[in-house]
């Protein structure tokens, strides 16, 4: 995929005045519509860093760089041996930098501490990441589409997933209105 040079023509103005290449929301959502939704909630700040499990290669890579964010891939180990690696991308590279000074080269661990450092980085509102630990995927108050769009889990009675809904919403239009 040739990645076109960025000129005015390739932009889009979409949240605050935020100007983002279309073509790099475009070539994600090829890719998988879901990483260019979390690329997008990362950009604006809603997520303060986002992971994404899944491969992915120098392109997707470059097409976040182009976006303006940082980007890291992070080895870690399955429980079972397996070689996992994590994408990391934020448009601040302290909170890269702190994942991957912890978790470089280490296990998988979903313990109450690392589940806590892990929300507090991915920006989970603190009261659905205690939630979690104590009882993952309670059934919430949140409509099952508009959980769906979230990265994480919310717990019932939230008082914060109910003010992001409406940024996701608007985030998730946009990104369907890029192409």
């Amino acid at each position: 995929m040739e990645i076109p040079p960025l000129n005015p023509e390739n932009k889009m103005c979409i949240y605050h005045g935020l100007n983002i290449p279309r073509y790099c929301l475009k070539a994600l959502k090829e890719i998988d519509q879901q990483l260019a939704y979390l690329a997008l909630l990362t950009l604006v700040g809603i997520k303060p860093m986002s992971r994404w499990e899944k491969s992915l290669g120098s392109e997707p890579i470059k097409l976040l760089q182009q976006l303006g964010l940082y980007v890291v891939q992070v080895h870690r180990t399955a429980l079972n041996g397996t070689e996992v690696k994590e994408t990391l991308f934020s448009t601040t590279k302290a909170y890269i930098e702190i994942y991957k000074n912890r978790w470089e080269g280490q296990l998988l661990d979903k313990s109450p501490q690392t589940v806590r450092f892990e929300g507090f980085l991915f920006g989970y509102p603190p009261c659905c990441v205690e939630a979690y630990i104590e009882n993952p995927y309670t059934p919430n108050d949140i409509d099952p589409v508009q959980q769906e769009a979230l990265f994480h889990w919310a717990c019932k009675g939230c008082t914060i997933t109910p003010l992001l809904l409406p940024l996701y919403q608007k985030l998730n239009s946009i990104l369907v209105d890029c192409d």
